[in-house]
């Protein structure tokens, strides 16, 4: 299987302007004639998440779409009240303004509550979901979601550490695995563009998870999940759980967090793309 990110030429950003007068930033790329897929990235993340996707999306014949969720990279930041929840409506403006009709839905760990906010609009194929987060989480990172202001002091040092030590530091929470360079500079991208901005998002995302609940309500599109047996990021049983409350199907591959979406994306994106 391929491991090599594409070339920075082969994706570009466009950014949409909402109703509301807000910007959503997202980066195309794989085939630009093929079945659309929105793949929502991690908390912390980018739309430079597409780098890990572009090169499988066009050999799977899928036009890739990868935004910056509301508060991180170059999209604007949401309403104090706002949650996954309300991300469907916002993404229903930006496949409008894409033109794109319908399109599979992919979430990999942070992004996964989003996703499935999405699959319950009336533009998703297909949703499947890479090692998601399922809220009411808890980790360390939601234990410090109870603290005011601690989880952005956390990825404000960890900004700051990864800058001098290098993508390996990034790389290293998210796998045990060796990687090679341009896998490993291309998480170390998504993350640095995802606090870019600052790490208001990511804490308003960890809140949610912490405190939040997912309401099992099954879209009316075919699920299917995969969730590493060695996860240590997001546990495997509420995914497992989550997944069977959907009647979706789960693969459990000997994988980590971010090993399982190395070895299984291009499984996931030629899902994705099949036809309805």
């Amino acid at each position: 299987m391929p491991s090599t990110p594409p070339r920075d030429a082969d994706l570009r950003t466009e950014e949409y302007a909402l109703s509301d007068g807000r910007t959503l930033a997202c980066t195309i790329g794989g085939d630009s004639r093929g079945h659309p897929v929105v793949a929502h990235h991690g908390t912390p993340g980018s739309r430079l998440f597409a780098a890990l996707l572009s090169e499988q999306a066009a050999e799977e014949g899928v036009l890739l779409v990868v935004p910056d969720r509301p508060g991180y990279g170059r999209s604007s930041s949401p309403p104090p009240d706002w949650t996954w929840s309300d991300w469907r409506d916002d993404l229903e403006e930006l496949l409008d303004a894409a033109s794109i009709d319908r399109a599979g839905v992919l979430g990999f760990s942070g992004g996964g509550p989003f996703a499935l906010a999405a699959a319950n609009g009336d533009r998703a194929t297909r949703l499947g979901l890479i090692s998601p987060v399922v809220p009411p989480a808890e980790n360390g990172l939601t234990a410090l979601a109870t603290v005011p202001f601690a989880l952005r002091v956390f990825f404000r040092l960890s900004k700051a550490v990864a800058s001098i030590t290098g993508p390996d530091a990034i790389v290293n929470q998210y796998t045990d695995r060796s990687v090679s360079g341009p896998v490993s500079n291309a998480v170390a991208d998504d993350f640095h563009e995802a606090l870019r901005p600052g790490a208001s998002a990511v804490a308003r995302e960890t809140r949610t998870f912490a405190t939040g609940s997912l309401e099992p309500d099954r879209p009316d599109v075919p699920i299917r999940g995969w969730h590493g047996t060695r996860d240590e990021n997001t546990p495997l049983a509420p995914a497992r759980s989550l997944i069977e409350a959907l009647d979706g199907t789960l693969a459990t591959p000997d994988a980590d967090h971010l090993g399982t979406l190395l070895d299984r994306r291009q499984d996931a994106l030629e899902w994705l793309s099949a036809e309805e």
